[in-house]
């Protein structure tokens, strides 16, 4: 009896989907309460710092009981963690957008430093307060990598100052001009209140004409 030379029949594997598979609903409940947790520990850390709140008011705060808190964050300490790194994340954001877009040196500058406020006054308050006022109740792991984003932030200003510098429209050192300019816009979280009747464009038209001055050579073509 002869064997059947016909070829056995393959079998095609299914193709896998490219990216990763869609998250079920339950997977997107549970991103949603992460986020609204975050954004209430925020809120509630500003309001009565640190080590004024505990786990109980922020589960209040998002309609849980204090226990399942404990599902989305080990502790409060890992909870302050992600709420000074989310503050960080959306001014890293907010600055790639002003640096890839292509201007002078001078309105870059502006540019920089009305994002900076728009994090630190506007609806990012919440989170830059934590960054600002509370990252010291952190661990030494913790702030190490915290220093190394605000480190990362601080850096991309410094080829803008050098500019500014070497034509003669910033005089004064770049890194003392980088640390008086953050000490003025962070300290603006200690005293401003919209109801002043100022706007971040008034703050920020303040801010530039204390650090540029027009060469006297740019002032004569004029």
């Amino acid at each position: 009896m002869m064997c059947s030379t016909r070829p056995l029949p393959t079998v095609v594997a299914a193709k896998r989907p490219r990216g990763r598979p869609p998250k079920t609903l339950q997977e997107r409940n549970e991103g949603n309460r992460r986020q609204d947790i975050v954004k209430a520990a925020a809120k509630l850390f500003r309001r009565h710092g640190f080590n004024g709140t505990s786990t109980r008011d922020i589960a209040s705060a998002v309609g849980m009981h204090s226990g399942s808190l404990f599902c989305h964050f080990a502790s409060k300490d890992e909870l302050l963690y992600e709420v000074v790194q989310e503050g960080l994340r959306r001014a890293l954001a907010r600055q790639t957008i002003v640096l890839l877009a292509t201007h002078d040196a001078a309105t870059t500058l502006r540019q920089l430093i009305r994002s900076h406020f728009d994090t630190l006054l506007g609806q990012s308050s919440d989170f830059m307060h934590a960054v600002l006022y509370e990252s010291r109740s952190l661990n030494t792991r913790q702030r190490n990598v915290i220093a190394k984003l605000q480190g990362d932030y601080e850096a991309t200003w410094m080829p803008v100052l050098q500019a500014l510098s070497s034509t003669g429209y910033l005089q004064v050192e770049v890194p003392l001009a980088r640390n008086l300019i953050f000490g003025m816009l962070n300290g603006s979280a200690q005293w401003f209140n919209p109801k002043m009747g100022i706007s971040i464009d008034d703050l920020t038209d303040a801010v530039v004409a204390l650090c540029i001055h027009v060469p006297r050579q740019s002032q004569n073509r004029t």
